[in-house]
């Protein structure tokens, strides 16, 4: 898996996620190591939830982790506090607005997939 394909797969994870339970402006920097390294960041504001390839400075927290944690975070088979309790990922800043990441559901890959490849299809028309 390549850092443009991990990114990728979490935007589609968070596309039109609902996140009207997170109240506050909410930014957490991803840092990747090891497969598919890098940075990416993922931002809350008014509801709505933006997964962009750069880093965030302002940021409130900063989450380390490998690769394949995150797919299990962004498919919904691995929740973010049980993945920070036990030793998954690692935060630096405001561990509980990492937390919240809790609080925004995330698409299945299948039905993400299957969207992407309708819209896809209906710009060919």
């Amino acid at each position: 898996m390549t850092y443009e394909e991990l990114v990728k797969q979490v935007q589609e994870a968070y596309l039109d996620a609902d996140a009207s339970k997170v109240k506050e402006h909410l930014a957490i920097q991803f840092n990747v190591e090891g497969e598919a390294a890098g940075a990416f960041y993922l931002e809350v504001a008014e509801g709505k939830v933006i997964v962009q390839p750069y880093e965030y400075h302002d940021r409130d927290a900063l989450v380390t982790t490998k690769a394949a944690v995150l797919q299990d975070i962004a498919a919904g088979k691995l929740d973010v506090v049980k993945a920070f309790l036990t030793g998954k990922i690692k935060v630096d800043g405001n561990v509980g607005k990492a937390a919240l990441l809790k609080e925004i559901p995330v698409r299945a890959p299948k039905e993400a997939k299957k969207e992407t490849a309708a819209k896809a299809k209906g710009k060919k028309k």
